[in-house]
């Protein structure tokens, strides 16, 4: 009897599932962030009677044969990719991604990183940094007598000085796009890398290339939808429930098998 070692896969999968819906609901008010969905597919089957094989002299075949599954095994935890809301906050170094593309940081290693949340601050040097201190790429620093800056829809960055009629132009930002975003490599606090899977990163200002633009005071609000969540949380507790009582009911049966005498 398999039953047993099938079931326990089953939930076994159903608790990966509840570990994935907690954090997406975990994350609602997280910048910039977007779902998780866990992908299960069906472990190999027992071939008893392949479909095909012959069953008599005459070439008779078996139109279906018997094929035993041996359960189920997690496929993959991808990401739901959705534009969150747009929430005005004011402050003139917030910024959303309103569209395609990432921010491109510079961590401590010297490597590269994307994020999209633009909740950006201003370092001791006057650079543009991330809320974990990392440079935002390329390098952007805001001049001490700047009373103010300006951030365009297409990535200019203007300072405002008291001495001075027109706002000068201190740097450009850009936007990194990949081919296929759900192959980013998630490090936490809002980070990506790339990866083999993502393929290489392009680069160009907001709004060519299929890249969004930006909105500066704003930021992007998290893409979870708490009624899905819940009710994955639903079906994800019922099927743990089935499976269970699968082993139950395979446990009565081995156990009815014990007590023949």
């Amino acid at each position: 009897m398999k039953a047993l070692q099938i079931a326990a896969t089953g939930m076994a999968a159903q608790q990966m599932k509840v570990d994935v819906v907690s954090n997406n609901l975990a994350n609602m008010s997280t910048t910039g962030y977007n779902p998780r969905r866990a992908d299960f597919a069906d472990l190999t089957y027992q071939q008893m009677a392949r479909p095909g094989s012959v069953t008599a002299e005459n070439g008779a075949m078996l139109p279906t044969g018997i094929q035993i599954g041996l359960g189920v095994r997690p496929a993959s935890v991808s990401v739901v990719l959705g534009q969150g809301s747009l929430d005005a906050t004011g402050a003139d170094l917030d910024l959303a991604i309103d569209g395609n593309g990432y921010i491109e940081v510079t961590l401590p290693s010297g490597g590269s990183a994307y994020t999209r949340d633009g909740a950006l601050k201003r370092s001791a040097d006057g650079q543009i940094v991330t809320s974990d201190g990392h440079p935002v790429a390329p390098g952007i620093t805001i001049p001490s007598d700047a009373r103010g800056i300006t951030i365009s829809p297409s990535g200019e960055v203007y300072a405002d000085f008291a001495d001075r009629v027109d706002p000068e132009l201190i740097g450009s930002l850009t936007l990194t796009s990949f081919v296929n975003e759900k192959g980013l490599e998630a490090i936490g606090s809002n980070l990506f890398l790339e990866s083999p899977a993502s393929g290489p990163p392009t680069t160009a200002p907001p709004g060519l290339e299929g890249l969004g633009t930006l909105r500066q005071g704003y930021l992007e609000g998290s893409s979870v939808d708490a009624v899905r969540e819940v009710t994955e949380l639903i079906k994800a507790q019922r099927g743990y429930e089935l499976n269970a009582k699968v082993i139950t009911a395979a446990d009565q049966m081995l156990s009815a098998t014990t007590q023949v005498r």
